[in-house]
């Protein structure tokens, strides 16, 4: 009786693996089969819109020509219609580039330090550049730097001072930055320094910024030496 239960047993589970052994080989089939015939609708597809092209008085009338040429003109434009729909997203987060100026110090007998574009500097259509104050057209967060390069002679023992003003209509300036310079021990005949100041401010539209200084006449105009510049931030 044991016996035969077991020869039972081993016949039910052979029957089982042989069942999913044979579904597995036809579900491979079915795929092969099926690309076989996806493969062979595309040359038919295919040679009818090469039969298309045929000069007129070709047995072509049992195509209907028309309906193949914009079927196969909808499958050669469907590639360029994807980067349609992605570029949207891609400029999303591409914020746009913000504004920027960048000027040299040229030589002044006024308080006020003059500026002119250099070569290579960024000069943007937002801001207006008079009589050395820089005019923002453009409200937003900008970064404001200026250097002052200066002679620090020993016998000019008074501090140089570098001083970054916001002018305000109807109001008086307001004192953004400033940069204190002392005389320098060197025995060259001037002993240049250089005063670095930069910092973020929230600008308004129309708003004015300048550099004053507290000797215009140690100031060094040297390429490089004294500059003046606003990046926008947001």
């Amino acid at each position: 009786m044991k016996t035969f239960l077991s020869v039972i047993c081993v016949f039910v589970i052979a029957q089982l693996v042989g069942t999913v052994l044979y579904i597995l080989h036809l579900h491979i089939k079915l795929d092969k089969m099926g690309n076989e015939l996806t493969l062979h609708e595309d040359y038919v597809f295919l040679k009818r819109v090469q039969n298309c092209r045929k000069p007129q008085g070709d047995d072509v009338s049992f195509l209907d020509c028309v309906k193949i040429s914009e079927t196969f003109r909808e499958l050669m434009d469907f590639p360029q219609k994807v980067p349609e729909q992605i570029v949207p997203a891609m400029q999303t987060g591409n914020p746009k580039r913000g504004a920027s100026i960048h000027l040299a110090g040229v030589s002044t007998q006024n308080k006020v330090l003059h500026w002119k574009s250099t070569i290579y500097a960024p000069k943007d259509e937002a801001f207006s550049n008079s009589d050395g104050k820089i005019t923002i057209s453009k409200e937003g967060r900008y970064y404001i730097y200026a250097q002052v390069t200066f002679c620090s002679k020993p016998d000019l023992r008074a501090p140089f001072n570098v001083l970054v003003y916001l002018n305000l209509p109807l109001e008086t300036d307001q004192l953004l930055l400033k940069g204190v310079g002392t005389y320098s021990n060197s025995v060259d005949m001037c002993g240049l320094q250089s005063i670095y100041v930069g910092r973020a401010v929230e600008l308004q539209s129309g708003c004015t910024v300048f550099v004053n200084v507290t000797d215009i006449s140690r100031v060094n105009y040297a390429h490089g030496n004294t500059y003046f510049g606003l990046i926008q931030l947001s």
